[in-house]
């Protein structure tokens, strides 16, 4: 896949803004990590003490997610939530621009590697299931130092923002595939390649069941099941957090889902769940609780939010 050619029409006025925006994501990207991790803690104290809409968000779905907590243990766990999101707006700009110098020099810790060789050994391609946590896009990349990875994504709706992750991305990524795009994205695993997938938004689709996540019904895209069946490609559930300090981040590749897929695309489609939900106790305030994850309900069920 080629990076997106630049057009002058990027340059009208309408997209200075845009452009400005950019200017800022690149400078932050630029800082000495401590400078950055530091501007990312300062973020998330001023996050954590604005009101907001999302903080009522996160407080629903971790009363949900953790009804073993005390109402003062799921307030703190909110309180952390919000905390990291300063940490994710800094991270998302090191992973969309940061050098390759300063990814580089990122302490990581991978596991699992063992597996994913294994998978190529078979000829097989490899479905990296993960979830939304608040360094995905940073790992990604730190990941990408390590193996040949692609990625799914959704079109931004700035055409500014669009070229410029789009072409950060194919930076580090050997493609980038449309979230629709399912013709080349099967070709692809296919032909044995590895590709990065997160199924744990609701997408609100036709093609949602629901399967619980963290026991309660999760509308949940079956895209796993039938990437899987189309293309025979292995599915490894991709762990990544961040530790604490400046010890880096810690990835894991776990051993592939077996059997899978199976007849049933109900019972993988939970199984994936299941996976993701692991995921997150690991690391409960890295996780995205500001996303809707509960939006879309079964017929009858009263609203979350």
């Amino acid at each position: 896949m080629p990076r997106p050619s630049f057009t002058r029409s990027l340059l009208a006025p309408q997209h200075w803004p845009a452009w400005l925006g950019v200017g800022v994501i690149w400078s932050i990207a630029r800082l000495p990590r401590p400078w950055l991790m530091g501007l990312g803690r300062g973020l998330g104290w001023l996050v954590q003490r604005f009101p907001s809409p999302r903080r009522r968000v996160a407080e629903a779905n971790i009363a949900l997610c953790f009804p073993e907590l005390s109402k003062a243990e799921q307030a703190a766990l909110v309180d952390a939530h919000l905390r990291d999101i300063g940490l994710m707006m800094v991270e998302f700009a090191l992973g969309w621009l940061g050098s390759e110098r300063a990814i580089a020099r990122m302490p990581i810790v991978l596991e699992g590697l063992e597996h994913l060789e294994a998978a190529r050994a078979q000829g097989k391609g490899v479905l990296l299931v993960g979830g939304h946590f608040s360094h995905l896009e940073l790992c990604a990349r730190l990941v990408s130092q390590r193996i040949l990875i692609s990625g799914m994504y959704r079109r931004m709706d700035s055409a500014v923002f669009e070229w410029v992750v789009l072409r950060a991305r194919l930076g580090y990524a050997e493609a980038m595939f449309d979230k629709d795009d399912i013709r080349g994205t099967v070709k692809y695993l296919r032909g044995g390649g590895t590709l990065w997938y997160a199924p744990d938004q609701d997408m609100r689709s036709k093609d949602s069941v629901f399967v619980p996540f963290f026991g309660v019904p999760a509308a949940t895209i079956t895209a796993t099941h039938h990437l899987a069946r189309l293309s025979g490609a292995l599915v490894i559930p991709f762990h990544h957090r961040r530790l604490p300090g400046n010890e880096g981040y810690a990835l894991r590749l776990g051993a592939p889902l077996e059997p899978f897929p199976t007849a049933d695309p109900l019972d993988d489609t939970a199984r994936v769940n299941a996976c993701i939900e692991a995921m997150v106790r690991a690391a409960p305030e890295q996780y995205l609780w500001v996303h809707k994850r509960f939006k879309t309900r079964p017929e009858g069920s009263p609203p979350i939010y």
